[in-house]
């Protein structure tokens, strides 16, 4: 392991610079923010961590909700964001899942969001996860490839009531 290779932490105060330039980024390039719950709504970092504390404590009798951020030490920038559901939000039959993650647009195609996985995967035992579900549609080639190398497996499509098209199902066994 390299002295700066990138880590997955929780986000906080220190983080605020390099969570408005993640924003920025997204924003400019008018990607989506998969795994960063409430990011695209909120341009204050500092509200956006008030509300990722609230959402690990079940906000409005939700499932908790835990934001991690893929961060390169030497210079802090955020690589990545990931976000656990503890729960499925929604029924499991619709959409959704446990996990959801995206990479900055700048960083793409280095590996960051199979690390990120791998190194989320621990935690969502350690919450009492036995098996996790993740969505990808087969035209997120990047998302599908980081599913299976973190040992996915193939449920199915179905069609996303959220998104209104089809949506593969993959299930990571965590036993």
């Amino acid at each position: 392991m390299s002295i700066d290779e990138p880590i997955l932490v929780r986000p906080d105060k220190s983080h605020i610079p390099a969570i408005a330039a993640f924003r920025k980024e997204f924003a400019d390039s008018l990607d989506w923010l998969h795994g960063a719950r409430g990011l695209r709504y909120m341009e204050d970092p500092s509200e956006w961590l008030d509300y990722s504390a609230r959402l690990e404590d079940g906000l409005d009798g939700a499932p908790p909700y835990t934001q991690f951020v893929f961060v390169r030490p030497s210079s802090g920038k955020i690589l990545g964001m990931l976000g656990v559901q503890h729960a499925p939000d929604g029924p499991v039959e619709s959409w959704g899942g446990h996990v959801g993650y995206c990479v900055c647009p700048s960083e793409r195609r280095k590996g960051y969001a199979e690390a990120m996985l791998r190194e989320a995967l621990p935690y969502c035992r350690s919450i009492g996860l036995r098996r996790v579900l993740l969505t990808a549609g087969d035209e997120n080639v990047g998302s599908v490839r980081t599913i299976l190398k973190n040992g996915g497996v193939f449920e199915g499509y179905y069609i996303s009531p959220k998104h209104g098209r089809e949506i593969g199902r993959y299930w990571i066994d965590l036993n």
